[in-house]
């Protein structure tokens, strides 16, 4: 399962200071095992970047990919399955709930962030279910959207 993931850095370059991104796919094997698939440096995240990317790790030898986990970055699920076109794609659970927690106003989010919390933890996709019930009946009176932002991190 690759995990895809951009740091981006402030750089001197011939003198200027310049945004840079460190690139990383890691990936985990059958066995547990995690390799870095692809390490690079470029000017900004894309999914073309990605999608040349994933093509490189192709022409190397890679085959399958069963999952791909990465951030919601505008056209990567369309970058994954022009590359892998039988690949699942997974939104990033830290993204998701970063994103969610701009809906929350900030006096309910560090209540809200645990109960997020225990939705993602749940053992099985039942109990995840009937967790997020729960979470979403405790926050249906509040003022801070907190429906909005459950339902839109589950999407």
């Amino acid at each position: 399962m690759p995990v895809f993931g951009a740091i981006h850095y402030s750089v001197r370059d011939n003198g200027v200071i310049v945004k840079k991104a460190a690139y990383v796919i890691l990936g985990l094997t059958c066995d547990g095992r995690k390799e870095v698939l692809s390490l690079a440096i470029g000017e900004n995240e894309s999914a073309k970047f990605w999608l040349n990317a994933l093509n490189e790790l192709k022409n190397r030898g890679v085959q399958d990919v069963m999952i791909i986990c990465a951030d919601g970055l505008t056209g990567i699920k369309e970058a994954i399955s022009a590359a892998f076109p039988k690949t699942d794609y997974q939104r990033c659970m830290v993204h998701m709930v970063r994103n969610t927690l701009k809906y929350v106003a900030s006096k309910d989010m560090k209540s809200f962030a645990a109960d997020l919390k225990t939705i993602y933890n749940a053992v099985s996709e039942d109990e995840g279910q009937k967790t997020r019930d729960r979470v979403v009946e405790k926050w249906s009176s509040s003022p801070s959207m907190a429906i909005a932002a459950i339902l839109f991190s589950l999407s």
